[in-house]
């Protein structure tokens, strides 16, 4: 057998072609994910009781998945028409108008997990909603906005937005997906959790930012601001070093920043379990006055 000398044509020029997206496998993600909340739940005194509570909505999360057939990808007529008009893929309407179902499959997968009282209460309120209830907390939810004085019955919306998003991007063809703007998800047009530099997904140091929403990731420039796409006043603060592997992104110009968090020094980082429990970052970033750029729904009140 002849060995293929002819060049890689992903790497002319010495330069990997960095895919623009990594679609989520749901299973496998929300399994991850209720894993890294456990074990960041063992090192955290303050933090503990929380994380293992959305560890534990990740399991349901994750029980629920893999009892679900896979979404058929969209029609191909729906694909060329977001490619055409550079719009992502998943219809947030669409989206809005199939939650209702996911909702009543999703919240008895949490009837035995531990919380605490008032987070029952609030899943019970959730379990009686009306249909107008529960349609405004899904509207909150997909606009990336939740009131401050009704976080709790939002996050148990969220968990079964997450899925069911989730679940959508995982039916996509990633070749398919095209660039829409600095900050927004190319699968769904969400706002970014964090962001991510990785060197296991094609290139070293590549960035990924991490969708709120459907849980995809993908590929954005370094050192640019997420919020507002400038790259002129960016700077970094941290808790710890100035080697810490989760810092905060800042833009000086429309005066918002971002998590960053460094997978390719800590492999395990997970994007949404240790955006929560690197909350520490966050109290000091209010103490700035500068507003978070990045949404997680289980990290408001905080």
């Amino acid at each position: 057998m002849t060995k293929d000398l002819r060049p890689d044509p992903s790497m002319i020029g010495g330069i990997a072609k960095v895919p623009l997206v990594r679609l989520p496998d749901p299973v496998a993600l929300f399994q991850t994910r209720a894993s890294r909340f456990a074990y960041l739940a063992e090192g955290s005194a303050h933090l503990g009781p929380y994380l293992r509570f959305l560890s534990g909505i990740c399991a349901a999360q994750a029980g629920l998945a893999a009892d679900l057939n896979p979404l058929p990808a969209p029609a191909a007529d729906w694909v060329a028409l977001a490619r055409e008009s550079r719009m992502p893929q998943i219809d947030r309407h669409h989206l809005r108008a199939m939650m209702p179902e996911m909702l009543e499959l999703f919240l008895p997968r949490l009837d035995g997990l531990a919380m605490p009282e008032a987070a029952r209460l609030a899943l019970d309120a959730v379990k009686a909603a009306s249909a107008d209830e529960r349609n405004w907390l899904f509207a909150n939810v997909l606009a990336d906005r939740i009131p401050e004085d009704s976080v709790a019955p939002h996050l148990f919306v969220a968990a079964a937005v997450q899925l069911h998003a989730a679940r959508h991007a995982a039916a996509l063809d990633p070749e398919q997906l095209v660039p829409i703007k600095t900050g927004t998800c190319p699968a769904c047009g969400g706002r970014p959790a964090v962001s991510m530099v990785t060197e296991n997904m094609g290139a070293e140091g590549t960035r990924y930012a991490a969708c709120a929403c459907c849980q995809t990731l993908w590929n954005e420039v370094r050192i640019k601001c997420l919020c507002c796409g400038d790259n002129a006043k960016i700077s970094y603060r941290a808790v710890e070093a100035d080697d810490a592997v989760i810092k905060a992104e800042i833009c000086g110009s429309c005066d918002h920043w971002v998590k960053i968090l460094y997978q390719n020094k800590n492999p395990t980082l997970e994007p949404i379990a240790d955006d929560v429990a690197s909350l520490g970052l966050d109290l000091k970033m209010k103490e700035t006055g500068l507003q978070r750029g990045g949404f997680n729904p289980f990290l408001m009140g905080f």
